[in-house]
């Protein structure tokens, strides 16, 4: 049984009409969802207003509204409570609603533009692989220890997380990993959890669709740290210029890491191969089968997680050696004619950048690497240009492409991008606009021994036109038409 005024605990709430001592049934921001009973939350969103639709969820059997602006119409017999941000009541609505399930596991979220996946769902398999129950929110899925669930969202909403979070502590959870977007944060859906640490991972070029300027996208991740507790730990990429930004004003316990500063938690690569790193990792020596510099960070950052979280550090280092890599991130095969293809979810410029370097460096330049890349719809546009421009200029041959294109015509996506390829880089560059063929022709032109990345879309099986999501999975193909074209 559920009384309103006690889901309100800690709302800040400017009026009340009606009463708050009534008992609710379950609650909502999406008015389809309402049933009898129920409390409707009115969201301002980007594409459409929650409080438009008020006199709807009470017609479906909401009794109390949540708003930030009572409506013109009072209907008698409704509770109407008027807070300063609905967004915010929501996180505490949800996280009171299903118990306060953040205070009884250790959660640690992971923040920052690329690597939070990698870093999330690795953290999930160490703890695993050391014999605790673990739980995972990310990109990719949702775990509640082995339980799997489909992830729709980066940062899913706050009743969303809650729900799961609630299941984690049902199920013994004693860890969860979470990452947190720039659009979870600034959306209030992590402002009632409770963290015990964070990770910034770094900052680069991204969701400037959404964020007006790099500094304000910067600030809301800084948020994050800013609201963090003291009995937390706050861990940050110090070799990123924000670095340290991020520390600045946080409560929290202040850790770093780095390849090339001094810090907490540093590290060195001895050997970088396609089977797999030797790093110096605060003095000891740890051989993974991760590839790449990015990787190192991205271990560096799960060593320091593990030993704040009270791990040996001995025991830490055998775990890191045992860790597979990511699904989507840095996924390669190896032909019958020897033809590596590796499938990366590198969807902004660094990541990008990252990747090839990543390749360049491994291999002996006696190959070709060639590079297919798209980018997506609806999605910010300044990065296009920089994207093929990187692609072309680290590769031997690019191929641009169709990535999910949603509701924008993917020719006017790749006339974008090719406005950013350099003149000396324009007889690297093919324009190949459906993506199937794309990969057919990068694996048609590519010889033994050759390199084929296939960037952007990762794990996604899916292709999105027109809203309409499409079956499409880089790997599958690749390797499909690979065993064709070399049998």
């Amino acid at each position: 049984m559920n009384i309103l005024k006690d889901i309100l605990y800690k709302v800040a709430i400017e009026a009340v009409k009606g009463s708050t001592d009534i008992t609710v049934n379950k609650m909502d921001f999406d008015s389809r969802k309402i049933e009898s009973n129920d409390v409707f939350i009115a969201i301002r969103g980007s594409i459409s207003d929650g409080h438009d639709f008020i006199e709807k969820a009470i017609q479906q059997g909401a009794v109390a509204i949540i708003c930030d602006t009572f409506p013109e119409i009072i209907a008698k017999g409704i509770t109407y409570v008027q807070v300063k941000d609905t967004n915010s009541a929501l996180a505490f609505m949800a996280a009171n609603y299903f118990g306060d399930p953040s205070q009884n596991l250790k959660l640690v979220g992971i923040t920052g533009t690329n690597g939070k996946t990698t870093i999330a769902s690795l953290l999930y398999q160490l703890f695993k692989k050391a014999g605790f129950k673990v739980g995972l929110l990310s990109t990719v899925k949702i775990l509640v220890d082995e339980i799997e669930y489909k992830a729709t969202h980066t940062t899913p909403d706050s009743i969303t997380i809650n729900h799961y979070l609630n299941e984690m502590v049902e199920n013994g959870v004693e860890y969860c990993f979470m990452e947190v977007s720039s659009h979870g944060i600034h959306q209030k859906r992590t402002e009632a959890l409770h963290f015990v640490g964070g990770i910034f991972t770094n900052l680069s070029h991204d969701h400037l669709d959404y964020h007006p300027t790099f500094a304000e996208y910067r600030d809301v991740k800084k948020s994050f740290f800013d609201n963090l507790p003291k009995t937390a730990f706050a861990l940050s990429n110090i070799d990123d210029k924000n670095g340290q930004v991020m520390l600045q004003n946080t409560a929290a316990k202040k850790l770093t890491y780095a390849l090339k500063s001094y810090a907490d938690y540093k590290a060195q690569i001895l050997e970088n191969q396609l089977s797999g790193l030797l790093l110096k990792i605060n003095g000891n020596e740890v051989w993974v089968k991760l590839i790449g510099t990015f990787n190192a960070y991205n271990l560096l950052a799960i060593y320091g997680t593990a030993i704040e979280l009270g791990m040996e550090s001995l025991e830490v280092l055998r775990l890191l050696s045992d860790l597979e890599s990511v699904s989507g991130r840095f996924q390669f095969i190896v032909s019958a004619s020897n033809i590596t293809a590796i499938v990366d979810y590198a969807h902004t410029p660094d990541a990008l950048e990252n990747v090839l370097k990543t390749i360049n460096d491994i291999r002996t330049k006696n190959e070709q690497l060639i590079t297919v890349v798209g980018c997506g719809g609806n999605r910010d546009k300044t990065k296009r240009p920089i994207m093929a421009g990187i692609a072309s200029d680290l590769s031997d041959k690019a191929i641009f492409t169709s990535d999910n294109p949603r509701n924008e015509d993917p020719e006017v996506i790749i006339n974008e991008m090719e406005i950013g390829v350099a003149p000396q880089n324009y007889k690297k560059t093919l324009t190949i606009t459906d993506r199937k063929q794309a990969i057919k022709t990068a694996c048609q032109l590519s010889q033994p021994n050759d390199i084929i990345l296939i960037a952007g879309k990762g794990h996604e099986t899916y292709q999105e036109i027109n809203g309409i999501r499409h079956d499409f999975d880089d790997m599958k193909i690749v390797k499909e038409i690979l065993d064709q074209l070399h049998k």
